[in-house]
């Protein structure tokens, strides 16, 4: 689900806290009422789906753990604040993500070999009853998933086992009336397909932020061509631009003043932070000013 920037109405911290509860109580239910089905229809895989709806349940209490830490503001320890709490949760669900989609690749070329039988309409039943619980689970977190990728992470999980209640459902019908065995892992096969080609999507981006990459769709020689287009700026050098978090964005630069300009280096850096926030959004600027007799010797375009 790769995204640009985007514009979308915000869910207040209070109500997509309340949301987020009310997903996590749904799955939670519906874990004990996989485990109950499961075991009156002697079902392992029912209950094995349960433990997955847990793990949604997990993802999504991290994820609002993760939103209350990135609220609390910047302190002595913290200088750049705790927005980055939310991108190391998507890190983790999406990580979990992974390592699920893999797992039911390989359960599924294992099942090609040695089907499993279907324990049953039970199993169908109670399937149709996780993907609703599912959808609920989705329209409360979908508003959320649209501006963090925490919460995209946290969705994720939720789309991955709406797919497995649907190939439960597709699968187990198709067996139970047809006796097609292999209909079971060859769907499987595609749904962790469609869920590693997700969580795989995502979290280039997330790795990219821990990392302190520039802006993916922020040039960084564009954004140093901006600021050398001021009247009296002879060049930039020694820069860092990174996301701060998922929506803050910085550069720091060393710029150096025209020869007779000195007088209005203040006058410069001013204008440079206002065009850079015009042209690029970029309201964190750091500038070092350097007159153009004593700037850096050799110094690097990017980079110290």
């Amino acid at each position: 689900m790769p995204h640009g920037h985007h514009h979308h109405h915000h869910v207040s911290a209070k109500d997509g806290d309340t949301r987020v509860a009310w997903a996590v109580a749904v799955n939670v239910g519906l874990t004990v009422v996989q485990v109950v089905g499961g075991l009156l229809s002697g079902s392992l895989s029912m209950i094995a789906d349960a433990l997955h709806n847990l793990s949604d349940a997990v993802s999504l209490l991290i994820a609002v753990w993760a939103r209350r830490i990135a609220r609390k503001p910047a302190d002595d320890s913290m200088t750049f604040g705790y927005g980055r709490a939310e991108i190391v949760a998507a890190l983790v669900n999406l990580t979990t993500l992974i390592v699920i989609g893999l797992y039911l690749a390989y359960e599924a070329v294992v099942r090609f070999f040695e089907p499993q039988p279907v324990a049953g309409w039970m199993v169908v039943i109670i399937a149709g009853f996780a993907l609703a619980v599912d959808l609920v689970t989705a329209a409360l977190t979908w508003a959320m998933a649209k501006d963090s990728v925490n919460m995209r992470a946290a969705f994720l999980h939720n789309v991955a086992d709406a797919l497995g209640s649907v190939a439960v459902m597709l699968a187990g019908t198709l067996i139970l009336i047809f006796g097609w065995t292999w209909v079971d892992p060859a769907v499987t096969l595609g749904i962790s397909g469609y869920i590693l080609w997700m969580a795989f999507g995502e979290i280039g981006e997330v790795v990219r932020i821990l990392m302190l990459g520039a802006p993916p769709r922020l040039p960084s020689e564009q954004v140093l061509r901006t600021a050398e287009g001021v009247a009296g700026v002879d060049n930039i050098h020694n820069a860092h631009l990174f996301q701060i978090d998922e929506h803050r964005s910085a550069l720091q630069a060393h710029v150096v003043i025209s020869a007779g300009e000195w007088t209005r280096a203040d006058a410069i850096k001013t204008e440079i932070k206002a065009r850079l926030d015009a042209a690029h959004g970029l309201s964190h600027v750091t500038l070092e000013v350097e007159c153009a007799a004593h700037s850096c010797a050799h110094p690097a375009r990017i980079g110290a």
